[in-house]
């Protein structure tokens, strides 16, 4: 059977939680659907993040980004759900994603968003 989409992100451990570290991932693969004309909407999403108690594991995630293939949303909107599910799962430190659209209608579109953990009170 064919691997199919998914929402679930799958985290692993940080087998080096007490480290800050980088980790970048990014795909020029990713599509969703634009809300207004129908017509698929392409970017390259990237992802860099310093873990946090937990890694997302790679298959998972490219699954998680395929789900959004036949979904409409605006860039700003899309590029924000990944980061919001992404903090979700993984507990990050800190995280940025970055969605680098096709130029549609003669305008590029770059949407960048950040979370960054609170500090501890």
């Amino acid at each position: 059977m064919p691997t199919q989409p998914s929402k679930e992100l799958v985290v692993v451990p940080n087998p080096h939680p007490d480290r800050v570290y980088d980790v970048e991932m990014s795909t020029p693969e990713f599509t969703t659907v634009c809300p207004m004309t129908g017509q698929p909407d392409f970017a390259t999403i990237t992802i860099h993040y310093q873990p946090g108690p937990f890694l997302v594991e790679l298959k998972s995630l490219k699954l998680y980004l395929w789900s959004f293939r036949n979904e409409g949303h605006f860039h700003e909107d899309v590029t924000n759900i990944i980061l919001n599910d992404f903090v979700a799962a993984a507990k990050p430190r800190y995280c940025r994603v970055t969605g680098d659209f096709t130029v549609r209608g003669g305008i590029h579109t770059k949407v960048t968003v950040e979370y960054r953990q609170p500090d501890p009170a």
